[in-house]
């Protein structure tokens, strides 16, 4: 981790709350949300031919499913989105309806081919350990994995997926647990590191195949590398003051793309909101998709 990287500004969008970058390499493009705004967002790696829905629902975070269809967590349900009509075509499972003081958030497709997302409790203040980390499975049904989180983010998978890597933004920490890449159970939770404010909270993360955990500090403008066993080996600093998650992309999976958000009172000349991108000299892990074939109406 002794390499630097170098971002440049693909997308300046000026983003609320830009989240969940996702590399649909059936597609060559890239998926991710501004919560800020309830968009879902498209656009090539280049930047180009980008594309915008507005949902009403809101838009938390994204994933791909095995039929071509997106995964998408909204404020208190997942639901299937069709990208080439532009329409939502299922409700899989609402997640805590009844609960205004939460919603869904961070949320990725397992290996188990199930839906992982948690939910976070919306508060400007005195935010309480409330909420959880859900397992989605294609057939609907919901299981609570993980409960007592402020903010339920960082969800990664080692290559191997064995290892299920999961945050708390709020705790702050960072959790490592056995995974069985087929059912889905977890064992063996672990504390991987604690941060603060002046090493970086952690929001969104990804993995490489050389098993590092690369977590935004979204509070400290930098990307935290940790390895395996929770060293922090490089914090990369971010162009702009909060980086919200990164993702691999790419014929290669070497492009590392990371959104960001855009703070009150920020600057106008600032691109914080925007969309960023940088040569990585190592390979991220391959995305998981929701199996939503094994779907039962």
């Amino acid at each position: 981790m002794s390499f630097d990287l170098t971002f440049e500004c693909v997308l300046d969008l000026r983003c609320d709350v830009a989240e969940s970058p996702v590399y649909d390499e059936r597609r060559n493009c890239l998926f991710f949300v501004d919560i800020g705004r309830g968009a879902l967002h498209r656009a090539e790696l280049a930047g180009g031919n980008h594309v915008q829905w507005t949902l009403d629902g809101g838009a938390c975070s994204v994933g791909l499913a095995q039929s071509g269809c997106l995964v998408l967590a909204q404020r208190d349900r997942v639901v299937l989105f069709d990208p080439e009509s532009g329409a939502i075509v299922r409700q899989i499972a609402a997640i805590e309806p009844e609960r205004p003081e939460t919603r869904l958030n961070d949320a990725k497709a397992g290996p188990d081919g199930a839906f992982w997302v948690g939910t976070m409790h919306e508060a400007s203040a005195g935010r309480r350990p409330i909420a959880s980390l859900y397992r989605v499975t294609p057939t609907g049904a919901v299981e609570r994995k993980v409960e007592d989180i402020v903010c339920s983010n960082g969800l990664a998978w080692s290559a191997d997926g064995s290892i299920l890597f999961h945050s708390d933004s709020r705790g702050p920490w960072i959790d490592r647990w056995q995974f069985d890449p087929v059912t889905g159970e977890l064992s063996g939770r672990r504390r991987l590191a604690v941060l603060d404010e002046a090493t970086g909270r952690p929001d969104g993360a990804a993995t490489d195949v050389a098993g590092t955990y690369w977590s935004a500090g979204v509070s400290a403008g930098v990307l935290n590398c940790f390895s395996p066993e929770g060293r922090l080996v490089k914090a990369h600093p971010f162009p702009v003051p909060a980086p919200t998650m990164p993702c691999f992309a790419g014929p290669d999976w070497k492009t590392l793309f990371v959104t960001s958000l855009r703070p009150a009172g920020t600057s106008e000349e600032s691109r914080a909101g925007g969309i960023f991108a940088a040569r990585s000299p190592v390979a991220g892990a391959v995305v998981h998709r929701f199996d939503d074939r094994r779907f039962e109406a």
